[in-house]
């Protein structure tokens, strides 16, 4: 997926993944064969570019990013509103983190990504800024929680001190952990961070590998209806609510994309005010897509902060996200000054304050 990724921060504590066996060893010369299969590699490369381009006959495609499912999945949202667009396509890819669309961004394989806050700081701090922050989408923040399992006599959040803590990094996860952990005078050296993707941070979870675990969105509903985990603080207080909407410089600097991208943002839009206006139906709709009885979908709706809904660039946007970098420098998570400032485009503005 990724080409190239953003220089990723150091973190301390446990780190859960996989690598491959090994790297291929270096100087082993190339064959006639090989020479061959990178020619069809090529051809074939090249087609797949010059059908995102367009032809004279096909309809343009909008690459977006889809993380998790559920309440955060547009394709479900868009089905379930009978929303669909006219003129062009959309090519959706799934992802687990933000910082995973970063890495597709910096790759060239994404026109169109959702992400929080966090991601856009480590990625300012590199040197490869791929995309610009152009809408802002405002939401709930009680579906951001630490996590604690069944029995588990971890209380408050001063009862995490010495525990393994799992979380996904880069991500707000990492970020309402470190802001949790300061509220109650600890540092991140006083727990032992356990970095991991969510599918694996479920699992950990599961079979009782880490104490506590810092999550978003719908494996919290699971994980309280199939295995009687309990929530112990969410994020209402510690994050914004502003979830950041990007887009690839390439598709910023084509004409005819950014025409596109105003009129997606126009359906989302309209997409979020069906699901305000049809929450019963919306929750139904949701439990079903996760595997969940509806009653904790309607939970969850009963406890949010904020219904979604787009927002233009403001300074107050970028302020938020100014504070988020600031956050991580002072916990050695980012080095030197990070200018988030720089990734931010407003010239959606009149589309998004446009009355629908």
């Amino acid at each position: 997926m990724p080409i190239a990724s953003p220089a990723s921060p150091v973190t301390r504590g446990a780190v859960i993944s996989f690598q491959p066996d090994s790297a291929a060893p270096r100087g082993i010369a190339i064959d006639r064969r090989t020479l061959l299969r990178g020619a069809i590699l090529t051809a074939g490369a090249l087609v797949v570019t010059g059908c995102h381009a367009g032809t004279a006959n096909a309809e343009p495609t909008l690459r977006l990013a889809v993380i998790g499912r559920g309440e955060g999945d547009a394709r479900l949202l868009f089905k379930s509103a009978g929303i669909r667009p006219e003129g062009f396509r959309l090519e959706y890819s799934e992802f687990q983190s933000g910082q995973q669309v970063v890495e597709a961004f910096n790759g060239g394989s994404l026109d169109f990504g959702g992400m929080s806050e966090i991601p856009p700081v480590f990625a300012a701090a590199s040197n490869i800024h791929s995309f610009r922050q152009i809408a802002v989408q405002h939401g709930d923040v009680n579906n951001q929680v630490v996590l604690v399992p069944k029995g588990a006599r971890i209380r408050s959040l001063a009862d995490l001190k010495g525990k393994r803590v799992a979380y996904v990094r880069a991500t707000t996860s990492q970020y309402f952990l470190i802001k949790m952990l300061e509220s109650v005078g600890l540092s991140w050296a006083d727990i032992t961070p356990v970095a991991v993707g969510v599918s694996d941070g479920a699992a950990a979870f599961s079979r009782g590998s880490v104490d506590a675990w810092a999550i978003y969105g719908f494996p919290i509903q699971r994980a309280i209806a199939t295995e009687g985990a309990r929530i112990l603080k969410t994020a209402l207080g510690f994050l914004s609510g502003n979830y950041i909407v990007s887009a690839h410089v390439d598709a910023l600097a084509d004409p005819a994309r950014v025409k596109i991208i105003g009129e997606y943002l126009t359906l989302l839009r309209r997409a979020y005010a069906w699901a305000a206006t049809h929450q019963d139906q919306w929750a139904g709709i949701i439990a079903e897509d996760i595997g969940v009885p509806v009653a904790y979908v309607r939970d969850q709706f009963a406890r949010r902060s904020a219904v979604y809904e787009l927002r233009p660039v403001t300074e107050a946007a970028i302020a938020s996200q100014e504070e988020v970098a600031r956050v991580f420098a002072k916990a050695g998570q980012v080095q030197g000054k990070v200018d988030v400032r720089a990734l931010w485009d407003d010239r959606f503005n009149p589309i998004i304050e446009k009355a629908l």
